[in-house]
């Protein structure tokens, strides 16, 4: 078998084939390729597992390879060796959606996108990387929640953009080539794996046309619009009774109608095989292959298709053209990748190599994303900073102390190396005491009086708790979002017996309700660091010494223990409902008590805002001048309707640093629309931005508003309008108010 296709510096016969005639255009190139094929040859590029074709020098090719938050030994299509033996390994993905830094997303995923091709080029990792996940935190127990940027769509709409632009890093001269290819997951409604018996195989994720279209669309969207991504993989659950890999209004209709996605649509691992033999949703496993591959479907994580697929067409329930449909989009996007150029590194990107993975400048971005995405949660006067001169003795103690898997969570790979928490600290006070306090994060039985020892001779005492992947992961949902075991028992006896500041460290994916060490005196400082990466000890270390100041804000809701045992984790409406006592989900919607709100987040100096430069008070809408509205009174206007589509607002904010110390301030533009559609949410994210100021200092920062696109509601149709009347506007403190009214 070839090494690579279409070498013909190797094989000089294969110049006399199109498809490796690099002067042709990718359509040509797809037709001819396909047009070689026997039908048995074409079925076997139908699975991630694609068989190799000798006779056109070929090689085989396995599509699935991962790069969530770093290129990940997850997946066939990469491995690790001594030639690379670890990757960057950049913190999960929800603590760098705690940055609220869209330059930074884009940055991550080109340092990404980097290691990944040098290990191609060497032969180590494939071209396809079946990441972002851009599905929403809805629910706190979700454990895959960690892999996400959070619970709000603009956020995760700027992340999974973002990430895929830096991944595929589109060349200026060749617009269509790529340096890998990304694929947004998991299309859609998909945020239920395993609670109390229920599973992500088989659950029917019943959803309104609204919170489709509002809460759990946007991302998918962005992704194809914005960042023009590679790949959309439709996710294993049904939506609304039927499976999303089958569901021909969502694929051919939505990613490829309305996004017009240029790129290849692929399953969830096995999700065929999961729809016949666990879901029974068709009688045949030929049906199966023809209800997929007509509702859009290009490619199986699995065999289903390879499997099945000839008696299909045997059965006459597909025809031949619905396969070579499927192969075109496979093999353009082998095309635009280079793949069929032959040797890799005589290519685009073929200088890239293992100097290229585990730079000094790379793993620097990773503590650096750390750094900006740490949320000061809580922090009494003279607690944080800690001194380094003043702090003579510091105790270290918790189970997630000196852990270093922990630190990268889940679809991780080899960092380059790890610095645990212990570590960071140790390296700035040389007299530093470790008492693990639990022998793992289950806490079954706290040391409670060894580690109050510990603590009772320390100047200050540092706290690491939270949870790992045997709490919250990917099959594995929460049942309850308190600290895990005897974990609360520990951080409270040790408060009690401590003589200078507690700093209480959370590592953990989705919250933790931690009222009772917000509430405690003893306790003087919370941070939660996510699972923080490879460099996520040194970065807790220059928060908690003061280095860098702290500017991340929670992407997620905590909420209280009591939320989870008054929702049904599978109750997919986002929008409260007091007649049945649902407080509703996220931000947006819910109703009820937070630990800590979406959005929160301290500093160690205090920002002040204010208005430089404010729109008017009224905003003129251009309606066609036979437009009902301009004859009788309208709540709002369909955005189609709308001749508002280049209408934008400009918002300029000063912000100063009153404080002594320099740092950033993380910017949340909100918005609260008008009431009258039903279903509006209480407020919404419409812009991010993030500004550094040096102390003593004022910048200033700009929101540029699009009416339609920023203050457009979704009726309880799925119809996106903008609603007429008083729209509020708030960032911090600041409020304003504009109205907006047809001309």
């Amino acid at each position: 078998m070839p090494v690579f296709a279409c070498d013909v510096a190797g094989n000089p016969a294969l110049k006399d084939f199109g498809f490796c005639n690099t002067s042709l255009d990718v359509k040509a190139r797809v037709t001819d390729l396909v047009s070689r094929l026997t039908l048995s040859e074409k079925i076997s590029w139908l699975g991630d597992n694609s068989t190799g074709l000798g006779r056109l020098g070929i090689p085989d090719y396995l599509w699935w390879s991962e790069a969530l938050h770093g290129v990940s030994y997850v997946g066939p299509g990469t491995k690790f060796s001594s030639l690379v033996p670890g990757a960057t390994s950049f913190p999960q993905v929800i603590l760098t959606g705690a940055t609220f830094n869209e330059t930074l997303f884009e940055a991550i995923g080109k340092v990404v996108s980097t290691e990944a091709r040098a290990m191609h080029n060497i032969g180590l990792a494939g071209l396809t990387f079946w990441s972002p996940n851009v599905n929403i935190f809805r629910d706190p127990r979700w454990g895959r929640g960690q892999e996400t940027p959070g619970e709000d769509p603009l956020l995760s709409s700027k992340y999974g953009a973002g990430y895929v632009r830096g991944l595929q890093q589109r060349d200026d001269d060749k617009k269509d080539r790529l340096k890998v290819a990304a694929c947004c997951k998991h299309y859609t409604a998909y945020d239920v794996d395993n609670w109390k018996g229920i599973q992500r195989y088989t659950f029917n994720a019943k959803v309104t046309p609204q919170d489709l279209e509002d809460t759990f669309n946007p991302p998918f969207k962005s992704c194809v619009v914005d960042g023009n991504v590679a790949s959309v993989m439709c996710s294993y659950n049904q939506v609304n009774g039927k499976p999303t890999c089958a569901d021909p209004d969502l694929l051919e209709g939505v990613i490829r109608g309305q996004w017009n996605l240029n790129g290849y649509i692929v399953t969830d691992c096995d999700s065929l095989k999961e729809m016949f033999y666990s879901q029974n949703y068709t009688k045949t496993p030929e049906e199966t292959v023809a209800l997929t591959l007509n509702a859009g479907l290009d490619l199986n994580c699995g065999q289903f298709l390879q499997t099945f697929a000839k008696s299909a067409v045997d059965k006459k329930l597909i025809n031949e053209t619905i396969i070579d449909r499927a192969l075109a989009n496979n093999f353009a996007m082998l095309m635009r990748l280079g793949f069929f150029d032959g040797d890799p590194r005589k290519q685009l990107y073929g200088n890239l190599g293992p100097n290229d993975v585990c730079s000094p400048a790379n793993q620097e971005l990773a503590r650096e994303t750390a750094r900006q995405g740490i949320v000061l949660l809580k922090n009494t006067k003279g607690s944080l900073p800690l001194s380094s001169t003043r702090i003579k003795s510091l105790a270290v103690i918790g189970p997630n102390s000196n852990v270093n898997k922990t630190l990268i969570g889940n679809y991780e790979g080899n960092p380059c190396k790890n610095t645990t928490v212990l570590d960071g600290l140790s390296a700035v006070i040389k007299n530093t005491m470790y008492q693990a306090g639990c022998e793992n994060v289950s806490c079954v039985t706290a040391q409670v009086e060894e580690a109050k020892k510990v603590a009772s001779g320390a100047d200050a005492v540092v706290l690491v708790m939270g949870s790992d992947q045997s709490i919250e992961k990917e099959s594995l949902d929460r049942e309850n979002i308190t600290l895990p075991g005897q974990q609360q028992l520990l951080i409270t006896e040790v408060a009690k017996v401590s003589k200078g500041p507690v700093i209480l460290v959370i590592m953990s994916g989705g919250g933790m309700d931690v009222q009772f060490a917000k509430d405690d005196p003893k306790i003087t400082s919370i941070l939660w660091v996510g699972f923080p990466g490879e460099a996520g000890g040194g970065a807790a270390a220059d928060i908690i010494f003061g280095l860098h100041n702290p500017s991340g804000k929670l992407p997620m809701t905590w909420y209280p223990q009591s939320y989870t045992q008054n929702v049904n984790m599978t109750d997919m409406n986002m929008r409260a409902d007091p007649a049945r006592g649902f407080p509703g989900r996220t931000y947006r919607f819910y109703k009820g008590p937070t630990v800590f709100p979406f959005g929160f987040g301290l500093s160690y100096t205090k920002f002040t805002h204010s208005f430089a430069k404010a729109p008017p008070a009224v905003v003129n809408m251009v309606l066609d001048k036979n437009h009902v509205c301009r004859k009788s009174a309208c709540a709002a206007i369909d955005v189609a309707d709308a001749a508002c589509k280049h209408a934008t607002v400009d918002i300029h904010i000063k912000v100063r640093n009153k404080g002594k110390m320099a740092g950033s301030e993380t910017l949340l533009l909100f918005w609260s629309p008008p009431r009258g559609l039903r279903g509006s949410p209480e407020k919404q994210l419409i812009g991010f931005r993030k500004v550094w100021v040096a102390a003593g200092a004022e910048r200033g920062a700009k929101f540029r508003v699009n009416v339609c696109k920023d203050l457009s509601l979704v009726d309880e149709k799925g119809r996106r309008k903008v609603a007429l009347g008083e729209h509020v506007l708030r960032v911090g403190g600041l409020k304003r108010t504009l109205k907006l009214k047809h001309a």
